[in-house]
C-alpha cells in the first residue's frame, strides 16, 4: 500500500486545521480532515466582544479536535503588508493565545474573489453569495495551504508573475 502524498502519518503535523478568513465583522471559518489533504467550509462568525469571542473559538477548537490554526494574511496585489493586515495579524495572535494553539499567517490574496467566481459560475445571487463568501474565502485559503504542504514557517511574501494583476507598471 502507498501513502498519498502529503504530511507522513502519525506525524506531528496530522490533525485538523482552521482556517479563518479574518473580518473586522464576520471571521469565514473551514476545516481540514485530519490527514491535511481537503479543506470544508465551516461557518461564518459575526463577531460580537472578546470574551464571547474567544469563547467561541475554544469550544470550536475543542469539538473538531483542532491542532493548528491558518489565518489568512490580506496583502497588497504587490505582497506589501497594509493596516488590515496588521489587524490580521494581531487577531491571529490573540486567536492562538485563547486557543492555546499554534498559528501561521498565509496569503490569502483572491480568495474573495475566487469564491464570488465560483458562487456566481454556480448561478448563486447575490443575496446568497455575500452570506456565504467569507466561509468559502476561508475554504480557498485553507485549501491553497493544504496544497502548498502546511508550512509552519511563513513565505516571504512575493508579487505574483502574472502582469495583469502587478500593482506596478512593468519596467521595459
Amino acid at each position: 500500500m502507498v501513502a498519498p502524498a502529503g504530511p507522513t502519518f502519525g506525524g506531528p503535523s496530522m490533525g485538523r486545521v482552521l482556517g479563518v478568513d479574518f473580518g473586522l465583522k464576520r471571521v469565514g471559518a473551514a476545516l481540514s480532515d485530519p490527514r491535511r489533504v481537503i479543506a470544508t467550509p465551516l461557518e461564518i462568525y459575526e463577531r460580537r466582544d472578546p470574551n464571547r469571542d474567544a469563547r467561541h473559538y475554544r469550544d470550536l477548537v475543542e469539538a473538531e479536535d483542532v491542532r493548528s490554526l491558518v489565518v489568512g494574511l490580506p496583502l497588497h496585489t504587490g505582497g506589501g503588508e497594509g493596516d488590515l493586515a496588521k489587524l490580521a495579524r494581531a487577531w491571529g495572535a490573540w486567536l492562538a493565545r485563547e486557543t492555546n494553539l499554534p498559528v501561521t499567517f498565509f496569503d490569502e490574496r483572491y480568495t474573495s474573489v475566487g469564491a464570488d467566481h465560483l458562487m456566481r459560475a454556480h448561478g448563486l445571487k447575490l443575496r446568497d453569495r455575500k452570506a456565504r463568501r467569507d466561509m468559502l474565502a476561508a475554504q480557498i485559503l485553507l485549501q491553497n495551504f493544504l496544497d502548498a504542504g502546511c508550512p509552519e514557517v511563513e513565505a516571504p511574501a512575493a508579487p505574483l508573475a502574472d502582469p495583469e494583476f502587478r500593482d506596478e507598471p512593468e519596467s521595459s
